[in-house]
């Protein structure tokens, strides 16, 4: 049967947060679902995101994925799991691994058994580049997720629930992204960069949003969906953001990569190529639904890192897109 947003009552986990605000903003306005549920802690920005979008399908839920019992609650009669909740921050993480692990690997597999206990179909989680080869804890918690998602049909059993990921990299202007900071130390004259080198991957919200949306419309259960986006240069980034402003190298941080990479060697051995995507089918399947995607077979060796991308963003891009 095919997918049809308007029979689907959402539920958003973190959807007060960026991504939340704008997934429900862009569903709202162009899928129209049944309804929307929004699962978060904040209750000052559920209020505000009550008022600004004042819409009756909407529903907010306070709560925490690490509450197993209030995720069941919130997750009766829900057909999709949009799971977007974590600690993201990577100096915190460092510095709070046990939070860090509670929020992002324990309330996952929440997530994950109350899916399956409720039967709700298709569940799909949020996922970053630092998940590849990670060399910081945020890292090693989103690449336990991934598994914990992708393992998690196999535990759905003869049930209907299926899970799936889309991996991606830094979202422009997110909160927490270099950029803010970089407007905000424009201020005072400097600006600081970590190692001159530097590459990261960019999505636009936008972007981010459709692409979830897209792969959700597709999903069979399994797979990782990675976009191809564009790669820049952080001492470009800089001077697209606050040009003129000096410039300070600081050293590279505890836990950051010099590039990020958002396809492994590994991964692209059971990886496939589409026009904007690449699909990573599980490595090892044991539900029904798990075929290998469809898609082109990538050469031996292949990996899709930012710094060996061969799409970039120019200075004048990124102005237009800050704009």
């Amino acid at each position: 049967m095919p997918f049809s947003w308007k029979e689907q009552v959402v539920l958003l986990t973190g959807g007060t947060g960026s991504f939340g605000q704008k997934f429900t903003e862009v569903l709202l306005e162009h899928h129209r679902p049944k309804a929307l549920r929004v699962f978060s802690r904040d209750e000052w920005k559920q209020w505000e995101m009550e008022k600004r979008f004042n819409d009756d399908a909407l529903r907010f839920f306070l709560g925490d994925v690490r509450d197993a019992e209030r995720l069941r609650r919130a997750m009766d009669g829900v057909t999709l799991v949009v799971h977007a909740a974590a600690l993201k921050q990577v100096p915190l993480c460092e510095y709070n691994p046990f939070e860090a692990i509670k929020t992002n690997v324990l309330g996952t597999q929440n997530v994950i058994n109350a899916s399956i206990d409720l039967g709700v179909p298709q569940v799909m989680a949020l996922s970053t580049d630092k998940a590849v080869n990670p060399v910081n804890l945020y890292g090693a918690t989103k690449l336990c997720a991934e598994k914990l998602f992708v393992q998690g049909n196999a535990y759905a059993g003869a049930k209907p629930t299926r899970f799936s990921c889309v991996r991606y990299g830094n979202v422009v202007g997110s909160r927490g992204s270099v950029l803010p900071l970089f407007q905000q130390q424009k201020k005072t004259g400097k600006i600081t960069v970590t190692d001159k080198d530097m590459t990261r991957f960019w999505i636009t919200l936008e972007r981010g949003v459709d692409f979830v949306i897209d792969c959700i419309e597709g999903m069979r259960g399994g797979e990782i969906f990675v976009p191809k986006i564009p790669s820049m240069k952080v001492l470009d980034m800089a001077e697209a953001v606050v040009p003129g402003c000096k410039i300070e190298i600081i050293g590279i941080r505890p836990g950051e990569k010099i590039h990020e990479t958002l396809l492994s060697e590994d991964e692209a051995r059971h990886a496939v190529e589409r026009d904007d995507r690449f699909v990573i089918a599980p490595s090892s399947v044991s539900w029904s639904q798990g075929a290998k995607p469809e898609g082109k077979a990538l050469k031996p060796g292949f990996h899709y890192s930012s710094d060996t991308n061969t799409d970039w963003l120019s200075v004048g891009q990124l102005r237009r897109l800050v704009e």
